[in-house]
């Protein structure tokens, strides 16, 4: 797979996701200022309940493999354990396999902040803080959701 058709799915997934929020929640979402060096997150200024974000990640290559057991076992336990996390949807880059970009649903905002807050997200924070060279948490907002509904339609 090369770069364009990369950049082609991880539009794809953005959509994906600006259709869930406008199908649950239909308000805009707004960036805030970075928090820290290393990690920029972005919070909704007017939201709904849904929290919509992509997570971009890049690893240092030394701990791929290392990183992607650790955010495997994350993602399955959020999503298996927390009523709160409707979707955590990891994505891995072909052409560049340190860049990982994850979908993250979640119902609400304290829904997120429960999740922070859990064993087995901290256990995949603190044993992977070595391992991320950059990471990206915006907050994304619908850009046509009426017509974005009809991917769920197609899905039935």
């Amino acid at each position: 797979m090369n770069k364009k058709l990369f950049l082609i799915l991880s539009t794809l997934v953005l959509l994906l996701m600006t259709v869930v929020t406008a199908i649950i929640s239909g308000k805009r979402h707004n960036e805030q200022p970075a928090q820290g060096p290393a990690e920029e997150i972005s919070k909704p200024a007017d939201q709904g309940d849904l929290i919509v974000r992509t997570a971009e990640i890049e690893v240092y290559p030394e701990y791929l493999r290392e990183y992607l057991t650790y955010a495997n076992e994350v993602d399955r336990l959020s999503v298996e354990r927390e009523p709160g996390v409707i979707c955590l949807f990891p994505m891995q880059s072909i052409e560049d396999s340190t860049q990982i970009r994850i979908l993250e649903i979640y119902a609400s905002e304290e829904a997120y902040q429960s999740h922070l807050k859990t064993e087995h997200f901290q256990k995949y924070k603190q044993g992977t803080l070595h391992m991320v060279k950059s990471l990206r948490l915006p907050t994304m907002q619908p850009l046509d959701p009426e017509t974005m509904k009809l991917i769920f339609c197609k899905q039935r």
